[in-house]
């Protein structure tokens, strides 16, 4: 069945025979016929068609943790979907099979209210759209979200940061957390290696941070590329003073992977020294993933054990509401449903 659907998140560009496409800051141009960088919105007679609408191509039921997310419902288990296409062009993506793709595929259809059924078949707390870049999607996402959460279940999004402003206003309406990347400190890098931009992703995570949702931050450190004792100062500078000392640094090990499949992996030292000037910024909660080292959270006052991890799996929680049972700091993040 052919589940395509029409959406409001474009504007006709005035003197043009062509759309604007909203959802992203790329705001593609759009002819007659022409689909956006990102190959799944397409003008169709003069209408923006979500042309994944309905199409997942991966869905599975993970630990919470994997997305990375360490201050919302410790343990809890999400749904999580994606469909093909995106909007940036990562050489080192780790699901490049997906979100470089553009062709769909049309024989597997899940309707928004059946994507819900599923999370709640499973016994899930939330929906995570993920894998590829969910904005690309978000007509979907949306209509899946807003079902999801009259059903007392969370949303979260796993994104690339380049949602445009008036995606951002929107999202703040249904999705209750983020796991944003921030790829790089150099703009030229995120501009002609990525696609994307720099000061774009910094001003969503501000929004976002602003309009209430709650943001965990991921860095993926590529030795060589981002890992600069500069960058890395100035990253960790920004998320302290812009969008909160209490907002989670996610350092993630990079491995060999797609068009950086020779590029080595990188080292623990690596980690830990971005790590330590994190902490230097003044970062409380900073957490060091695609690694076998420990993932706890310590409360940032008395360094008491309040989350105990062991890869995805939770072994403790010992919150006295959202606060540390020692010394009585709170600790932010999403603790109840």
């Amino acid at each position: 069945m052919t589940y395509h659907k029409s959406m409001q998140y474009y504007k006709k560009t005035e003197g043009k025979e062509k759309i604007t496409c909203l959802l992203c800051r790329h705001y593609c141009q759009l002819k007659e016929g022409q689909a956006g960088l990102c190959g799944v919105n397409k003008n169709e007679n003069g209408v923006l068609i979500n042309l994944v609408y309905g199409y997942p191509i991966a869905l599975n039921v993970d630990p919470i943790e994997k997305k990375p997310l360490y201050h919302m419902l410790p343990g809890a288990k999400v749904l999580s979907f994606g469909t093909v296409g995106c909007n940036f062009k990562c050489s080192f993506c780790q699901n490049w099979d997906i979100s470089q793709e553009s062709k769909i595929n049309t024989k597997i259809t899940v309707k928004p209210e059946q994507m819900v059924d599923l999370a709640l078949e499973h016994n899930t707390q939330a929906i995570a759209y993920t894998y590829n870049e969910p904005t690309v999607f978000y007509p979907y996402a949306k209509d899946i979200g807003l079902i999801a959460k009259k059903k007392g279940l969370k949303n979260i999004f796993v994104s690339n940061g380049f949602e445009s402003p008036e995606i951002i206003e929107d999202m703040a309406s249904w999705v209750d957390a983020a796991n944003i990347d921030l790829k790089s400190w150099d703009d030229a890098y995120y501009k002609k290696s990525l696609k994307g931009g720099l000061e774009e992703v910094k001003d969503t995570l501000r929004k976002m941070v602003a309009l209430g949702i709650w943001v965990e931050v991921t860095t993926l450190i590529i030795e060589g590329q981002n890992d600069s004792d500069a960058d890395l100062m100035q990253m960790a500078e920004f998320i302290a003073q812009d969008l909160g000392v209490d907002v989670p640094w996610h350092l993630s090990a990079f491995f060999p992977n797609y068009k950086m499949s020779e590029h080595e992996a990188t080292k623990i030292a690596t980690l830990q020294r971005a790590k330590e000037i994190g902490k230097r910024a003044g970062l409380s909660h900073i957490y060091l993933g695609n690694t076998s080292l420990d993932t706890h959270t310590y409360c940032p006052e008395c360094d008491t054990l309040l989350i105990e991890r062991r890869g995805y799996q939770i072994r403790s929680v010992d919150l006295k509401n959202t606060t540390c049972p020692q010394c009585k700091k709170e600790i932010r993040g999403i603790w109840e449903k």
